[in-house]
Order: C-alpha cells, then sequence, then structure tokens
C-alpha cells in the first residue's frame, strides 16, 4: 500500500513534527491519460513552507488531511496515457509520498536519456538549475564582467547560480551560512564568500565590492536584501527568488535602504520558475553538457526513506544541507512495471 505525508495543523513559525503525519493512501484503478509513478527521490525545497500556511498565496496551500505535493523522481509502473509507457522515468509533482497516480496537472515529464546522474534532474537540470537560470539569463540580465551577490549560495539554486555567473564571465560574491558552506561557495568558483553567521554582513559586503554591486540574486530577503541595496550600482538588477529568511513570519522585513531603489535606479523583480517553463528546452540545452562536463557540479544532502521527509524539511531551516536536499527512497524488485489497455 502507498503511503504519503498530510498536514495536519498549520504551524504558527517553524513547523514541528507533530504538524505532519504519515497516512495510507487507499488504491484506485488508473483512468485514462493517467500513469502510476514509483517515486525513488523526493525535492525538499523552501517555498513549501510558504504553502503550509493558508490564505492566498503564490501557489495554493496544502490542504490539511490531504497528501502533500512537490516534485518528485521515479519509475512509471502503470500506464493509461499515450505518451508514457512503463519504465519511463519522469519527474512530476506528487511528491511526499512513495507511489502516486500522476494525471497532467501534476506536470509529468519524461527525463531525456543522458549521461548525467539521475539526481542532476532534481538539482541543477530541474527546478533549482532552471530558477537560476532564469533569474541570471531573464529577470537579470547578467552581463559578463559584471558583479553579482548572491545569497544562500551553498543552497541548490544559489550553488547554481555561482557557478553559471563564473561560466558567463562574472566577479561573484557569494554568502553562506557557516564556515563549511561559505568554503564550499569558494570552492564553485566565488571570487569572495562571506560567512553571514559571523561577519558583519553590509561591511563584509561592501569591503568585497567597494565598487557596488550590479545584481544581487536573492534567495533569502532580510538583511541580505538591505545590505545589496545599500551597496547597488545606479541601474543595478535584483532577482528575487526566495526569502527564506521570512517563510516562518519570524522576521519581518526591514528595509532601511530602500530609498537606494530609486536613488541608484534599481530594478527589482521577483518571479516563479513556472511562469518560464517555455525556456526548459533552451535552458536543458545549455545546462547538460555544462553538468556532464563537469563545469555545473551538484551536491545533494541525502535523507533515506519516506518516513525522512518532514526530518529534511525541518533541516533547510537550521543549515543542515549543503545543495540540494534530497530523500531517496528504495525499492526492491521491478515492481510489476506494465501497460494497461
Amino acid at each position: 500500500m502507498a503511503h504519503a505525508w498530510v498536514l495536519t495543523s498549520r504551524p504558527k513559525a517553524v513547523p514541528v513534527a507533530s504538524d505532519f503525519d504519515l497516512v495510507p493512501i487507499p488504491d484506485r484503478p488508473l483512468e485514462d491519460g493517467e500513469i502510476r509513478v514509483r517515486n525513488r527521490w523526493l525535492s525538499v525545497d523552501p517555498y513549501m513552507r510558504a504553502r503550509m500556511n493558508a490564505g492566498h498565496g503564490y501557489m495554493p496551500p496544502f490542504i490539511l488531511g490531504e497528501p502533500m505535493t512537490g516534485r518528485a523522481l521515479g519509475d512509471v509502473v502503470e500506464s493509461r496515457h499515450a505518451g508514457f509507457k512503463p519504465g519511463d522515468v519522469v519527474s512530476h509533482m506528487a511528491g511526499w509520498r512513495d507511489e502516486a497516480i500522476v494525471g497532467s496537472s501534476l506536470d509529468p515529464w519524461r527525463i531525456p536519456f543522458s549521461d548525467v546522474p539521475e539526481t542532476a534532474w532534481l538539482n541543477g537540470l530541474g527546478a533549482a538549475g532552471l530558477a537560476a537560470w532564469v533569474g541570471l539569463a531573464v529577470i537579470a540580465d547578467a552581463r559578463a564582467g559584471e558583479t553579482l551577490f548572491v545569497s544562500a549560495a551553498a543552497g541548490a539554486v544559489g550553488s547554481v547560480v555561482v557557478q553559471l555567473a563564473k561560466a558567463w564571465g562574472l566577479r561573484v560574491v557569494a554568502s553562506a551560512g557557516g564556515p563549511r558552506k561559505a568554503a564550499w561557495a569558494l570552492e564553485l568558483g566565488a571570487d569572495h564568500s562571506i560567512d553571514y553567521k559571523r561577519d558583519p554582513l553590509l561591511e563584509t559586503l561592501g569591503a568585497a565590492a567597494p565598487d557596488g554591486i550590479d545584481i544581487y540574486f536573492d534567495n533569502v530577503g532580510g538583511a541580505h536584501l538591505d545590505a545589496a541595496l545599500a551597496v547597488s550600482r545606479r541601474g543595478a538588477r535584483v532577482a528575487i527568488c526566495g526569502m527564506i529568511d521570512s517563510y516562518n513570519g519570524e522576521r519581518p522585513l526591514e528595509l532601511r535602504h530602500a530609498g537606494r531603489l530609486i536613488a541608484a535606479r534599481i530594478r527589482m523583480e521577483g518571479y516563479l520558475v513556472s511562469d518560464h517553463m517555455g525556456a526548459r528546452d533552451r535552458f536543458l540545452a545549455e545546462m547538460i553538457p555544462l553538468v556532464r562536463d563537469g563545469r555545473i557540479r551538484n551536491r545533494e544532502t541525502v535523507r533515506q526513506g519516506l518516513a525522512a521527509m518532514p526530518e529534511a524539511f525541518l533541516g533547510l531551516f537550521d543549515g543542515m544541507n549543503i545543495g540540494k536536499m534530497l530523500v531517496e527512497i528504495p525499492w526492491r524488485g521491478d515492481g510489476g512495471a506494465k501497460a494497461l489497455p
């Protein structure tokens, strides 16, 4: 029997284990246009915290008592969809569970064959990589010779931003929490790395970019966004990809340097990667060779088994992960894959 995690209550601040429950999913036959997928990898992402709140957001909130969703990678074991057959490896949005019935609303997408690690399709070649590429290429219009500041540089998106920006000829100032993460940002090619847990952020950023920054890639919000505005050059661009600093409602957003938006003619734009899926082919055409050749390095922090999903998610907020946080669900046997008439 398949199992899924559900949200039992809406967290007031940082979620706790009792906000989640692992429940069985009733089985049913497939309908036309559906596939049954046995998940092998579950993506764990900060944006999921916002979906735990009630009310209108940029994605619908999780419904209490119903299986939660998120990006996952797995094997098709049954199909009533003309576009998929048993044995296909697919990415889809029915995560937080070990097995899923997936229709078109859950965005099933067959993984193309290529000689890259399969986890890359949830990392540098998945939504994390596309978010980095869109933020740099489309939102910020990054150009060689410019100076980029990126927060959460040791995370799934931020680590790709560092490497893409260097591949495109930018100077990169990275921020990460703790000496291990700050050191990894330097390994990825950053010209300067700030440990924001140790270093005074604004002063250190100013010293690292004495002539100012042209682009800020924001994964954090809060003090990072404020510091970026303070040192932005005229005509700087700010790509708002995430604001993990405020997801738990503990730190209100205070921008002491918001006046710089006017004085420096700064353009600040938020975006959702889901609005840019039409660019996926162009993104993959550029990114697959970079990942294959090792010029874009992916790193994962992996927890084992479906039971580890809440722990892995909560680990995003206490610095547990370097790179992409994933949960692996090991399976034995072929699962009896079959095509249905």
